[in-house]
């Protein structure tokens, strides 16, 4: 079964190399004549060799050593805008040309050792962390820079001038050229509107040759490639005058200096970065799109001894690209072999069609990547303007195109992020992290106590504030939080933190914290945390952290609790003034002495209370279990029992009620008949009656009325638990 879906991937990874080919072979070839005419116009010869080996090289090896299945590597536009503003800045400081393609080939090996080391370091997960805005903006930028060093070659200039200087000087203009490239773009932009079964910008192409050869029915010049600086010319692909080349290049590294070496660093790390970002940035869509994950730190291991290969045998750099990437997952590519066959056909392709490469107009590769650029620019950021919420991150995009037109791409990434991250903290500032604040009165514990006890919580629960923080506390949101905590410290004699959704904690709130703690102190008042975990999202260890801030220490001033519910049992039982005391100390009731029985008949809850069976429960052992189906009701005389449920579908039980001396538990099941939902277990030595429901069926022949009272008290008593707990649960969701 394995070998017939082997065999079935094969024709898709040959179709979708082929056809990422057909887009990645005139791009990489309009990648290095941009980046070898920026040097001289006589290089734009090496700069067509040069994306043709980039493309081959990065086909072969990027695939063969990465990870992520479909992904082609190719020159790419980046790469293209940093090279050739780098060679436009040496023509300018009067280097010479060889040395120039030198250094070029340098950079590009740093690039990819650089990249290597990233992937090696395990570093390559951070680059995925880069906002949206930062990377929209960073496409834009490029894509500008892209559109601008092609409008030169565009009209026919020359390319050492600014596009600026070649768009306000016409008389500069080859009517030619413009004819040329104008074909090509139109075509390459609306071609997809009517074909996807052949790559628009082969379709380009095509239109710009047939316009050339065209025009070159009336201009005998155009027919010849000696001296035109309409086309390419010959390549000069085989032969020893290419080996001897790189040869002669590689002696010459071996000459350099380590401060020139050095000198070529901080661009290398530029390159590195972008191309990085490029790669991931593609390798994420292909995981969004196919349902896959791909491995960051091996594919960017993969790229940097890709871009090494690349630049050692005369190539250009690049990256993971979306274009060809696309197309090649289009055409229904499985697999990483579909680069690789990318690669060969690269080289296939540049043999056998050597010639025609050398008639292909420079108009035509500039109009390829005039529509290259105009598909990187981000328009999507313009609806951020339609909303004052959002108006702010159109800011960033601004800023980061504005930083890549002026400065450079390095520092528009750098911005972009500095600013985003100063827009993320305005965020967390705009907001509160105080979530809720209610008062004792209207939370009760998990405790369900005697309705004198209640009553006199319903008139002091005011006297307890809780808070429930959110988000994260940090120097941010400090003068905020200790603003709230101020005012209720000098009206409460209670307060309550309850840090169940706190993300994270900084040193600058748990200093807050100190100060509201030593100001409660002075005022004799205690401060109660609750839910202080010790894995916090952030990975923080918060109840040790609060220690270590001197936060908890050896007063009593800070009280930690496990749950809110511990902490509001503790401050209840503050306010009714009654410390339980302990289990032996306790007073065996009677049926006549609990709220429930409140009022009946001595004798006849005496004929009750010879019904029912006596039972006595060890701390710890359990009265019932989940799934039990005893239909017994229990009247606890003394002791304490909490009940134990699992909660929305989970196996782990949690603590959501304790019953004390006076209560009864157990009455849904004692009522409707289904098996036992939660765990009651003895939480304290426990003294019981329990009443079943064969006794209570006997009590009911000899003591209608009885029975009848006796299950209307059940009924309300549980009706007032229930429309407590809807009360509670409706003001916690407002």
């Amino acid at each position: 079964m394995s070998a017939l879906s082997d065999r079935l991937k094969v024709p898709g990874d040959f179709w979708g190399g082929l056809a990422s080919m057909l887009v990645a072979l005139p791009a990489s070839v309009a990648f290095g004549v941009t980046i070898y005419s920026a040097i001289s116009p006589q290089y734009a010869v090496f700069g067509a060799l040069a994306g043709i080996l980039g493309a081959a090289a990065l086909g072969l090896i990027a695939p063969t050593f990465g990870g992520t299945d479909r992904l082609i590597s190719a020159p790419c536009a980046p790469a293209a805008a940093v090279l050739s503003a780098f060679a436009i800045e040496l023509v300018r400081q009067g280097v010479a040309p060889s040395s120039i393609v030198l250094l070029l080939t340098v950079m590009g090996i740093l690039t990819g050792l650089i990249q290597m080391l990233i992937g090696f370091l395990g570093v390559g997960r951070l680059i995925r962390y880069i906002p949206y805005t930062v990377v929209s903006g960073y496409l834009s930028g490029v894509g500008l820079i892209i559109i601008g060093s092609q409008i030169p070659r565009f009209v026919g200039t020359s390319a050492n001038i600014s596009w600026w200087h070649a768009v306000l000087s016409p008389e500069l203009w080859d009517m030619r050229s413009i004819a040329v490239g104008s074909a090509t773009v139109f075509v390459a932009l609306l071609a997809p509107r009517f074909t996807k079964a052949i790559p628009s910008t082969i379709l380009g192409i095509i239109a710009g040759v047939m316009v050339y050869f065209g025009l070159a029915n009336t201009d005998a010049s155009m027919m010849t490639l000696a001296g035109n600086k309409l086309v390419l010319g010959a390549l000069g692909a085989s032969g020893e005058g290419y080996i001897s080349t790189i040869v002669g290049r590689w002696y010459e590294i071996g000459e350099l200096k380590l401060s020139q070496i050095a000198a070529l660093f901080g661009s290398a790390l530029t390159l590195a970065a972008l191309l990085s970002i490029d790669t991931l940035k593609t390798c994420v869509v292909i995981d969004q799109m196919t349902r896959t994950r791909h491995e960051p730190n091996r594919e960017l291991f993969a790229q940097g001894l890709a871009n090494i290969t690349s630049s050692a045998i005369g190539g250009i750099p690049g990256a993971g690209t979306m274009g060809a990437t696309m197309v090649n997952l289009s055409s229904g590519a499985q697999t990483r072999v579909s680069g690789i066959i990318e690669g060969v056909l690269v080289l296939v392709t540049a043999l056998v069609l050597n010639i025609f490469i050398a008639w292909i107009p420079i108009a035509t590769l500039a109009g390829i990547l005039i529509v290259i650029g105009l598909r990187m620019i981000d328009t999507k950021p313009l609806n951020f303007l339609e909303s004052r919420v959002t108006v702010f991150d159109f800011a960033v995009v601004a800023v980061v195109i504005g930083c890549a037109l002026t400065v450079g791409l390095i520092a528009a990434s750098a911005a972009g992020v500095a600013l985003s991250i100063l827009l993320f903290l305005r965020e967390q500032v705009g907001g509160s992290v105080v979530r809720h604040k209610t008062f004792v009165s209207q939370r009760s514990s998990t405790w369900y106590r005697p309705e004198n006890e209640m009553r006199l919580i319903a008139q002091k629960g005011d006297k307890a504030v809780i808070i429930e923080l959110q988000g994260s506390l940090f120097f941010g949101t400090t003068y905020e939080l200790y603003s709230v905590l101020e005012a209720e410290i000098k009206m409460r004699d209670y307060i309550i933190l309850d840090l169940r959704r706190v993300l994270s904690v900084d040193i600058t709130a748990a200093h807050m914290l100190n100060q509201v703690r030593d100001m409660m102190r002075d005022f004799g008042k205690p401060l109660l945390l609750s839910n202080v975990r010790e894995h916090l999202p952030s990975g923080l260890n918060l109840l040790a952290f609060f220690k270590q801030t001197e936060l908890i220490d050896s007063t009593d001033t800070v009280r930690i609790f496990q749950t809110i519910e511990s902490a509001i049992e503790w401050v209840e039982d503050r306010l009714v003034g009654d410390i339980p005391q302990s289990v032996a100390e306790e007073s065996l009731l009677n049926l006549q002495e609990m709220d429930l029985f409140q009022g009946r008949k001595i004798e006849t809850l005496t004929d009750l209370e010879a019904r029912m069976n006596q039972r006595t429960v060890k701390a710890g052992e359990s009265i019932y279990l989940i799934g039990d189906r005893e239909r017994e009701l229990f009247l606890i005389r003394r002791g304490t029992v909490r009940i134990m449920a699992p909660i929305s579908g989970s196996r782990q039980l949690h603590h959501i009620a304790t019953f004390g001396r006076g209560d009864f538990f157990g009455g849904l099941a004692f009522l409707d008949e289904h098996a036992r939902g939660d765990n009651a277990i003895a939480y304290t030595d426990i003294d019981l009656f329990v009443l079943s429901m064969e006794q209570f069926n006997q009590l009911a022949e000899d003591h209608k009325k009885l029975a009848l009272i006796l299950i209307t008290s059940i009924s309300l008593t549980l009706a007032h638990r229930l429309r407590h707990a809807d009360g509670e649960r409706t003001l916690l969701h407002v």
